[in-house]
């Protein structure tokens, strides 16, 4: 991001903010589902991930890094990291109640937290190679 940002013309901050939400976001967040798990939030992934987004809104705007961190996010049009976080759980919730109810995914969930192995074990079985 810094070397296209640091080109002859450079880009502006649309296009950087753009750059940011598009490219490296899916990317970080790609497993944020092994940590957040039921809204526990994990407090050394959150500080990183809050740190990186400091970074990133100074890199967009160009600002001071003395500057006040919920005016630079506000101003460079970037979510806070945990409502951004809130936001794709919510998501992955209401993936999983739009199934439906003989769904293959939704039956290995509702057994994993069940007592009854031989059922999970069963359902396992029914899975295809393909």
């Amino acid at each position: 991001m810094k070397i296209l940002g640091n080109s002859l013309r450079g880009l502006i901050p649309n296009q950087k903010r753009l750059l940011y939400r598009s490219c490296i976001l899916p990317i970080v967040l790609y497993g944020f589902q092994l940590w957040y798990y039921n809204m526990m939030l994990l407090s050394y992934p959150l500080k990183e991930l809050r740190r990186m987004q400091r970074r990133v809104a100074l890199w967009i705007l160009g600002a001071f890094y003395t500057s006040l961190m919920p005016g630079i996010e506000a101003i460079a049009g970037l979510i806070p990291i945990h409502l951004y976080l809130q936001k794709l759980n919510g998501r992955f919730h209401l993936r999983m109640h739009s199934l439906l109810s003989n769904h293959i995914i939704k039956l290995l969930l509702e057994m994993r937290h069940s007592n009854n192995k031989e059922a999970y074990q069963l359902s396992l079985d029914r899975l295809t190679p393909r």
